[in-house]
């Protein structure tokens, strides 16, 4: 299992707002969730855990499965293939549906996308638990715009 998060180019907020420490989506945001729920339909290899989506980015944790003969490629090696082809995907397919629908909001992501590995039920515990509470904490997320400072 992998937890990963993806943000949006230059942390600019295209997926709603928090409101009461609750995440509310707008049209931008729903469309990113429904994209999201139809990843395991796209990509036999993978099922889709806890996640949720904030006004820049994209918190959600993904389980490889299914990955083919294990004598062909090691596991390690199956697993970083599948992984950067998913995200890149869905990445795709939002910059497209989003610069189809809305073209005067110039939609872009971050370059690439932070992963890790998760290898114990414990940690898979604290990666929900953070996933869940993350609209609560916004104030204080470093991927919040009014505390990103740009490299």
């Amino acid at each position: 299992m992998y937890f990963i998060t993806i943000c949006t180019k230059d942390k600019k907020c295209f997926f709603g707002e928090i409101v009461n420490d609750k995440m509310v989506l707008n049209n931008f945001g729903k469309i990113v969730k429904n994209i999201w729920l139809e990843l395991p339909s796209h990509n036999d290899n993978i099922s889709i855990d806890e996640f949720i989506i904030m006004p820049n980015h994209i918190h959600g944790i993904i389980e490889i499965i299914n990955v083919g003969d294990r004598h062909v490629c090691p596991l390690h090696l199956r697993h970083t293939q599948i992984l950067p082809k998913v995200v890149g995907g869905f990445k795709a397919a939002i910059t497209k549906k989003f610069n189809q629908q809305f073209p005067e909001n110039n939609f872009k992501w971050q370059r690439s996308f932070y992963d890790h590995i998760i290898r114990k039920d414990e940690s898979l515990n604290k990666i929900r638990e953070y996933i869940m509470i993350n609209p609560q904490e916004w104030t204080k997320d470093k991927n919040n715009s009014i505390n990103y400072i740009p490299m």
